[in-house]
């Protein structure tokens, strides 16, 4: 156990890959340059915002931070504080995992599983990075399948982000941000708060890069909020979660303790939950039984490395060290994960997109190889074949010699 939770440890601490990083950042195809040319340039009035000095605080006052007048909006997530978030209801969960523009898989595989019409009604939603931007579609259920879809069909690379540095990352997100803004309406925070209000949780995974830990944000209660100030907080989570470390902003976020106001730096989940289900110490055996017997969880990628020749390029070298190292995250984590399930009572069921799918990706954000992969999930799901109790590619045995 103690060997298990060191590999988790050791992975997470490496991994940095984001919203984005994934198959499409990092796969072997990747044209740098046709996908830049994709992107589009800073609209006027959108300036970067000029090197300010933050806030100090000390750790005292980073414990005891709250966010003003929403005391449930989030617990560390590497903690017994994880406990006081969750649901009294016992239905099944679902988890998202991160993997950039392999997030396409997950969307068709929840599309299809409406289709087939088992789809479960989840009692609890949680998402990191990509994972996090689906999750709240996934929360709502089938009625958002085509929003869901249309998230993953129309959008392209200067949805995203424009290739130009800022101070504080390669490329500037602000596409990104806007895109967020536009999706997530009013209307959507309404009808999330109205299902948090019969007992359902929706959680989505940053990382505190001051404190450098996991949190949980409870997003239901931040839409229960219902102002303008939990609507543009519910989109920062969402662009936090998803603002991968050194290529994206990272997003301040504005809490309060005992009087002092300042801000902390949050950046992607999957930093410290490449997807999340409960806090390691409860998965160990040290926090008592989940509120549920049944988890489902989608791995927005495949569980192995494929072979690529980075440029000798800071980014190339960069995204595809990133990649390598969320593959080993994601197999860690589902081996901590698989390894307690029967002990805590879990009926374990994870997809993953498989080996066998190898529709060429041509760049970033590719429509074709996305809608490959979208429909390639529609179809797994609406077949039966996309879930299996444990995860194929999560133990490999491989053998490196030719045959």
């Amino acid at each position: 156990m103690h060997l298990i939770r060191a590999l988790v440890s050791l992975a997470a601490s490496v991994v940095v890959v984001g919203a984005l990083a994934g198959a499409s950042l990092l796969g072997p195809s990747l044209d740098a340059g046709a996908a830049y040319a994709q992107t589009k340039k800073n609209p006027k009035g959108k300036q970067i915002p000029k090197d300010q000095p933050r806030t100090p605080f000390t750790l005292e006052e980073q414990n005891a931070a709250v966010i003003p007048g929403i005391p449930d909006a989030r617990a560390w997530g590497d903690s017994e504080d994880f406990r006081r978030l969750l649901p009294a209801g016992n239905g099944p969960w679902l988890a998202l995992s991160g993997g950039g523009a392999d997030g396409a898989y997950g969307a068709g595989l929840l599309t299809g599983w409406s289709q087939s019409g088992n789809r479960p009604e989840f009692s609890v939603v949680t998402g990191a990075s990509i994972g996090a931007l689906i999750a709240p579609y996934a929360f709502l259920g089938p009625a958002y399948d085509e929003a869901l879809r249309q998230n993953f069909a129309e959008i392209t690379a200067a949805d995203v982000f424009e290739d130009k540095a800022t101070p504080e990352s390669l490329f500037d997100s602000w596409p990104l941000k806007q895109l967020i803004e536009k999706r997530v309406t009013r209307e959507m925070l309404t009808a999330i708060a109205a299902e948090h209000n019969k007992g359902r949780r929706l959680f989505v995974v940053t990382t505190n890069q001051d404190a450098g830990r996991r949190v949980i944000w409870n997003m239901g209660a931040i839409a229960a909020r219902g102002d303008d100030k939990a609507l543009k907080l519910f989109r920062d989570v969402l662009l936090a979660s998803s603002s991968i470390p050194g290529f994206f902003q990272p997003v301040l976020i504005d809490v309060e303790a005992n009087g002092k106001k300042f801000q902390e730096m949050h950046l992607d989940g999957t930093i410290t939950a490449p997807f999340f289900v409960a806090p390691e110490y409860m998965l160990a055996g040290g926090g008592g039984a989940l509120p549920t017997n049944h988890v489902y969880v989608i791995i927005n990628s495949k569980l192995s490395s494929e072979l690529s020749l980075p440029e000798r390029r800071i980014n190339s070298i960069l995204a595809r060290t990133i990649g390598v190292a969320l593959t080993a995250a994601l197999k860690a984590e589902l081996l901590l994960v698989s390894a307690n399930a029967d002990r805590l009572g879990l009926n374990l069921n994870v997809a993953q997109v498989p080996e066998t799918f190898n529709h060429p990706n041509r760049g970033l954000f590719d429509h074709v190889y996305m809608d490959a992969l979208f429909r390639f999930g529609v179809e797994q799901a609406t077949k039966g074949q996309a879930f299996a109790n444990s995860a194929t590619g999560s133990v490999e045995r491989r053998s490196d010699n030719p045959q």
